[in-house]
């Protein structure tokens, strides 16, 4: 059983985000490598749209942590090594981008498809016409008279 268990927990282990830093890739100094590491955690890999350029394989997410690691070591502050990222690749490289006029579609772009689709559901439900109900024959408002005066009775 415990071997059991230690084996889950392994593969439990395993499980979680490798990052794809290289060991080539990674900066001598351990503060610049630092500061570095929590940069590319807020750059998107555009290959694979939802990991950070330090959790993706692509060959694109190596060379944008190439590129951070260079601006780094040439003296960039953080903001300085974003931007020059920034403005080769736009504000969709950002995993969480400003609230500007250009990123305004990734801001509410899902939630206007949401109201968009929404209002056309309504339009559509109101479109339909409920189904007619067939009038009664003289012998079947006899028989439903009949059961209501027996539920009544009751």
């Amino acid at each position: 059983m415990r071997r059991l268990l230690a084996l889950a927990l392994t593969f439990a282990l395993l499980a979680g985000p490798a990052g794809a830093v290289n060991p080539d890739e990674q900066l001598s100094d351990p503060v610049l490598e630092a500061r570095a590491h929590k940069l590319s955690q807020e750059l998107r890999c555009v290959v694979c749209q939802n990991q950070s350029i330090d959790d993706s394989d692509a060959t694109l997410a190596r060379d944008l942590r190439i590129i951070l690691r260079e601006r780094i070591s040439a003296g960039d502050t953080d903001k300085q090594a974003i931007d020059f990222i920034v403005a080769r690749y736009g504000s969709f490289v950002q995993l969480d981008p400003p609230m500007r006029l250009d990123t305004l579609a990734l801001w509410f772009g899902p939630l206007a498809v949401l109201l968009v689709g929404g209002i056309g559901a309504v339009i559509y439900m109101r479109g339909r016409s409920p189904a007619q109900a067939a009038a009664l024959t003289a012998e079947e408002e006899a028989e439903l008279a009949s059961m209501l005066k027996s539920d009544e009775a009751r």
